[in-house]
């Protein structure tokens, strides 16, 4: 379905001011032809988003928080959403774009089996006219994430990733900075920005050979030049830094002449773009469930304004797309059988949506307690995987396939041991990466989760005092004690660090690994009933949050 059209007849009249490799070839590809997209004329430009899909191929259920409870619905899978795209540039066909902002490779068993190849001609098919790559790019590594990205036909921009050439100096950027496109007369400068926490946030050794820059250090230079040297009309940031960091950059005097921030990475739904002081800020949500969609007033090559909308991928209002859905399933028979394999099943909805507790990560620590002695067992702050709900049999089906949806990196379980004083300070740091004032110190992930732990805690006290009361065991925190601990490795994390807790003791790599430890449990005592326990309590804010972001007008529904 995709050609080289896009890119070469797209109106792509600009690339960057100082030229990469990269750089060069679109540049190159740029002067094939002038497109009549340059002309001034009236009426609109479409900019459509879709981010986070995280390799979901198929519509899946997806949780809404309607009328003060949960509810899900069907939503979202690549031939639906091709539809959806198809469907929205056909009100528009000459003057709209289609981008997609990261986390297009980890997610899925498909995924996994691959390293991510199977999803290079079906991004193809999809006729994006643009790319951003997101924190999980790496997961493969940077010698496949170059690969992965390479194959993809459409440009690639990101102003803050360059090669590491060793005792920390900056090589040349990875990709290009930006892009330019023409549309109706309008020069749109899209400017992109990927998460410079990646070597804290994941495993080091995915990123190894990448450096990674705050946007602040380039930002104003980019903007200047895409506004002054190239008189851009309308500066789009393409980010994949999470909401809060998104709305910290929106209101940074360097953002002064962007119009737009295009979100990515904490699946918030933005359904009224959130005013920063500089910009606007967007985020369409995650797993291809929606679209987000921009529509630029013109008038004779003038912008008069804009208006946007969050665009629900409804599976039966946008049935799907036979050619999507005839290669998805092409790319997938090789590993259905095995992707659909019930492993045991769940009595109640699994999900992960809530910043303070969820039902996969309760099911994952009940198996690491039962499968290792340990005083705490700890999950990660995950956001990714869809949510999943019973059945006509009343239950939920827990296939070798969701697990790798739930687990991607199937780590090797580790323990070690930590004083009472290191596990209440890294408590207080795990919570500010959470709950930080400052928007832009946030992770982007939600609370660690834990069991054999009871914490109670102000998520809006100041930094340092949020921990209000830790119990183990049934006994209260002794800071002097030594405590055994179970979470997942690592690559690349020092011997002395578990779920990034510095100065552990004795950390022991045990025999088992996520999946294997999963399958054991959900074969002993499926099926499972993980109700939430409130092990971590917060006293300051709603049990049920389900979003870091506060102080602006955005609400995740």
């Amino acid at each position: 379905m995709n050609s080289r059209r896009k890119f070469l007849q797209g109106g792509i009249l600009t690339s960057v001011a100082a030229l990469t490799p990269v750089g060069l070839q679109a540049k190159n590809a740029e002067n094939t032809t002038l497109s009549t997209k340059s002309i001034a004329g009236s009426g609109q430009i479409t900019i459509l988003q879709t981010t986070d899909v995280h390799c979901q191929l198929h519509a899946h259920d997806e949780l809404f928080w309607e009328n003060n409870e949960l509810t899900f619905r069907k939503a979202g899978g690549y031939p639906h959403m091709a539809t959806a795209l198809q469907k929205l540039k056909e009100k528009n066909p000459q003057n709209t774009i289609t981008l997609d902002t990261g986390d297009m490779f980890q997610g899925s068993m498909l995924s996994v089996k691959t390293t991510g190849q199977a999803f290079v001609p079906l991004l193809n098919a999809m006729d994006y006219d643009l790319y951003l790559p997101g924190n999980w790019e790496v997961v493969y590594y940077k010698k496949n994430m170059q690969k992965l990205l390479g194959g993809l036909l459409a440009p690639k921009i990101c102003a803050n990733m360059y090669h590491d050439l060793g005792d920390g100096k900056k090589g040349e950027l990875i990709f290009q900075p930006y892009q330019i496109m023409h549309r109706m007369g309008i020069k749109i400068g899209f400017l992109g920005y990927t998460d410079p926490l990646v070597p804290l946030r994941q495993s080091p050794l995915y990123s190894k050979g990448i450096i990674y820059t705050k946007p602040e250090d380039n930002l104003k230079e980019y903007v200047t030049l895409l506004r002054e040297q190239e008189q851009c009309d309308f500066v789009i940031i393409l980010s994949h830094l999470g909401l809060s960091q998104q709305i910290a950059l929106g209101n940074h005097p360097d953002c002064q002449g962007v119009d737009y921030i295009f979100g990515a990475d904490t699946h918030e739904r933005v359904r009224k773009p959130i005013q920063a002081e500089y910009t606007k800020i967007v985020e369409p949500g995650a797993f291809g469930s929606f679209i987000g969609k921009l529509d630029i007033q013109v008038k004779d090559g003038k912008v008069l304004g804009s208006t946007y909308e969050l665009v629900e991928v409804d599976p039966i209002k946008y049935p799907a797309d036979p050619a999507i859905k005839a290669l998805v399933q092409d790319l997938e028979k090789p590993y259905k059988e095995e992707i659909n394999k019930v492993l045991g099943y769940s009595t109640v909805p699994l999900y992960r949506n809530f910043v303070v507790e969820n039902t996969i990560d309760t099911m994952i620590v009940d198996a690491l307690k039962w499968k290792v002695n340990a005083d705490v067992v700890l999950s990660n702050g995950f956001r990714f995987c869809p949510p999943r709900v019973p059945g006509k049999d009343g239950k939920v089906a827990i296939t070798e396939g969701y697990l790798y949806d739930m687990l991607p990196v199937d780590s090797t379980i580790r323990t070690a041991k930590a004083s009472g004083q290191q596990i209440l300070d890294w408590l207080e740091k795990e919570m500010q990466n959470v709950f930080a004032q400052d928007a832009s110190k946030r992770f982007g992930g939600w609370l660690i989760r834990f069991k054999g732990m009871q914490v109670e805690f102000k998520a809006f006290e100041r930094v340092g005092h949020r921990v209000q009361k830790v119990t183990i065991a049934g006994a209260e925190l002794d800071k002097n004690r030594l405590y055994t601990l179970c979470a997942c490795e690592r690559d690349g994390d020092p011997e002395d660090m578990l779920c990034r807790m510095k100065g552990v003791k004795e950390a022991t790599n045990t025999a088992y690994t996520l999946h294997s430890m999963m399958k054991e449990y959900l074969a002993k005592f499926s099926p499972v009933t993980p109700i939430l326990r409130h092990d971590a309590k917060i006293l300051d804010g709603p049990q049920d949050l389900l979003s870091q972001v506060t102080g602006v007008d955005y609400t995740f529904r």
